[in-house]
């Protein structure tokens, strides 16, 4: 009984203040990007962009875990971080692949699904204590979810419709 107490409480190689801080920045991160997506009444919102960021996050700490753990000190456990990068984008993709639909001749959903992905790399960055990456990529995401969308409108309202005629619309 006393292992299993002892087990529990395993310290961990990162002092748990930064293993919160980082789980914190991802967080926050993570629903500054789905804030839009929550404001846009996207599928994929402001929860959704939070755990992935929060998740990918987790398991990047985890990897940073696992290399300083005694447990996997023997030459039979071989440790590759890539394959965590790997790992979390895999699965990441697979959810943003599901909020990706084609209906009516039109694919609705790509931007939700390139923002999970993105919110999955931020958390990656957060957990692996990349702290500017994270942030930048964070401010890059907001400027064109924000901006481009603007822009899109912009456009489609310069745009010839399929009603319109060779000078302009048709009455």
């Amino acid at each position: 009984m006393q292992d299993i107490l002892n087990d529990i409480g395993h310290p961990t190689w990162m002092p748990f203040s930064v293993i919160a801080a980082r789980l914190m920045l991802a967080a926050f991160l993570g629903a500054l990007v789905g804030f839009e997506r929550e404001w846009r009444n996207r599928p994929a919102g402001l929860r959704t962009h939070i755990l992935v960021s929060l998740a990918a996050a987790g398991f990047a700490i985890l990897g940073i875990e696992i290399v300083h753990s005694t447990q996997f000190e023997e030459n039979s456990a071989r440790l590759d971080p890539i394959r965590l990068i790997e790992a979390v984008t895999a699965g990441v993709a697979f959810l943003a692949a599901g909020t990706i639909i084609f209906a009516r001749g039109e694919v609705k959903g790509l931007t939700t699904g390139a923002g999970l992905w993105l919110a999955g790399a931020i958390g990656l960055a957060s957990g692996l204590g990349f702290w500017q990456i994270a942030a930048f990529a964070t401010l890059l995401a907001v400027v064109v979810l924000g901006v481009m969308q603007q822009f899109d409108k912009a456009m489609e309202r310069k745009l010839p419709t399929k009603d319109d005629g060779p000078d302009g619309p048709r009455p």
